[in-house]
C-alpha cells in the first residue's frame, strides 16, 4: 500500500482565490511534495500547474480525491469517482453531505469526512 505522499491526489475545487481553502490546500500539498493535480470546471492554470475541468480529463485515476466544493457538487463528484474507478474520497469539512457519504459507501468507495486532510496529516 502506498504511503500518502506516494499517492496521486486530485483536489476538486481548486481556486485561484488565495483566500479560499481550494487554493490553500492545493498550494500547501504542492509545497510539501505531494503528487497533486487540481480540478475546477474553469480549468486554466494555478501556481504554474495545469488545472483540469473534471476528473476524467486527468488521464489517470487518482489514488485519492479531496473535495473542497459545496455538498451538491461533491455528490456529483462521487458519481464521477465511481465512473473512473477512484477508490478513496476525502470530503473536506463543509463539502460533505449525508447523501454524498451514503453514495460513496454504496459504490464501495472508501470515504473520510468530518476531518480536515491537512490537519490529519500534520500540514496545518
Amino acid at each position: 500500500m502506498k504511503n500518502i505522499q506516494e499517492k496521486e491526489i486530485a483536489v476538486v475545487g481548486v481556486s485561484e482565490n488565495v483566500e479560499k481553502y481550494g487554493f490553500k490546500i492545493f498550494k500547501d500539498l504542492l509545497e510539501n511534495g505531494y503528487k497533486v493535480k487540481g480540478v475546477n470546471p474553469k480549468d486554466g492554470e494555478i501556481l504554474v500547474r495545469k488545472i483540469y475541468k473534471n476528473l476524467k480529463e486527468l488521464g489517470t485515476v487518482p489514488d485519492l480525491v479531496i473535495t473542497v466544493v459545496p455538498p451538491e457538487i461533491t455528490e456529483q463528484i462521487v458519481d464521477e469517482c465511481k465512473e473512473i474507478g477512484v477508490k478513496e474520497i476525502w470530503m473536506q469539512p463543509g463539502s460533505e453531505s449525508e447523501n454524498a457519504v451514503k453514495k460513496a459507501k454504496e459504490y464501495g468507495i472508501s470515504v473520510i469526512y468530518n476531518a480536515c486532510f491537512m490537519v490529519q496529516h500534520g500540514l496545518w
